[in-house]
């Protein structure tokens, strides 16, 4: 049952192998158990390409059914009408469309199996990117609001300093009318006198504007620091949004530049293998001699070629035959119509005598 299903794998004529010996029976089935398992490992690979786009495996599945069902179908028809030629050169020449073609499906195959083969390294590659693209993400949301948010800190700053300052100034005069009062310093008399009150007065003016100030920059500054803390959540919501798309950095043609990343033999190997694996049925039947199947096969093309000239050859005949016969029924019929034509002259001719002859007569008479 196992043999008869890859010689259906290979593309022979079942009747015809039936009559071969069981070393080219053999031969055939390796070649179509090499067919099969090509048509294998493309369903395996298509199906782990699709569920990499669309992480269903029911539709993984599927499609990888029919891509191995395609795959089959071209290898089987490759190796089928591949036939042996007198000349070396010949089968070269027959070849080489079907070795490219090969060479394309065995691409096809081995780089979605590269993929699953080296996951674990190209997962790591993935993950390394992964991260740099997050830190150059943050740093892209960050060029559009942190000169922003610097200059409203800078006018925070400036808001504080101006504060800062003013306490500065309240706290020199209120050390100039102390000392005043103490007499360690200015007119150096001890007590309130009214260099004192002046000062004073001066420091009194000096803290009601820090107070209004206070009031003022404050307002600012809280609503600066309002303004500031709206755009870090802006920036930090952009960040969020934009994270599922980094974390979604997993699809196929982002495996397959992680792939390209990693050492290039391995991958090499598993394409010159599928390569191999490929091509295998061609070149077998390439250097392989004529054999048993290939002798019975060209007598039973060579029979039909001849049984179908025959038959060409009679339907020409035929026709011909036809034509000529057509032909003379047309001539004949051509000269019946001829000799009728006369038969109705010569009777209208001798109703007109007998009319005349009729017409005399009665003239006479009267």
């Amino acid at each position: 049952m196992l043999k008869h299903f890859f010689l259906i794998c290979s593309g022979v004529d079942l009747k015809l192998i039936d009559e071969c010996s069981n070393g080219e029976q053999n031969k055939y089935v390796g070649i179509g158990a090499t067919i099969f398992f090509t048509a294998l490992m493309a369903f395996i690979a298509s199906a782990f390409a699709i569920y990499t786009v669309f992480k269903n495996m029911y539709v993984s599945v599927f499609f990888g059914i029919i891509w191995g069902l395609l795959i089959f179908n071209l290898d089987r028809f490759i190796v089928s009408t591949i036939k042996k030629r007198e000349k070396i050169y010949l089968d070269i020449l027959q070849i080489l469309p079907r070795l490219l073609l090969a060479f394309i499906i065995a691409v096809v195959i081995s780089k979605p199996l590269d993929l699953k083969i080296f996951e674990k390294e190209i997962n790591q590659i993935l993950l390394t990117e992964k991260n740099q693209m997050i830190v150059n993400n943050k740093t892209q949301i960050a060029e559009a609001y942190i000169p922003e948010i610097e200059k409203q800190q800078l006018e925070i700053q400036k808001l504080k300093l101006e504060i800062s300052n003013k306490e500065k100034e309240a706290d020199t005069l209120y050390q100039t009318y102390i000392t005043e009062a103490e007499g360690t310093q200015g007119t150096k008399r001890k007590g309130k006198g009214p260099v004192y009150k002046e000062k004073r007065e001066k420091h009194d003016a000096t803290i009601l504007e820090l107070n209004q100030l206070k009031e003022i920059n404050l307002k600012k500054i809280t609503s600066l620091e309002e303004n500031i803390a709206s755009l870090e959540l802006l920036q930090k919501e952009r960040e969020i949004k934009t994270l599922p798309i980094i974390e979604n950095y997993d699809g196929l043609m982002a495996r397959i530049n992680a792939l390209s990343k990693l050492p290039w033999l391995p991958s090499f190997f598993i394409f010159l293998l599928f390569i191999a694996i490929e091509t295998a049925p061609i070149f077998t039947k390439l250097i392989s001699a004529k054999s048993e199947y290939d002798f019975k096969l060209e007598n039973q093309e060579a029979i039909t070629k001849f049984s179908t000239q025959q038959q060409l050859d009679l339907q020409e005949k035929i026709t011909q035959a036809n034509m000529e016969l057509n032909s003379k029924l047309n001539d004949l019929l051509k000269e019946g119509n001829e000799l009728s034509t006369y038969k109705q002259n010569m009777v209208t001719n001798l109703i007109k005598l007998q009319t005349d002859a009729f017409l005399k007569k009665q003239q006479k008479n009267m």
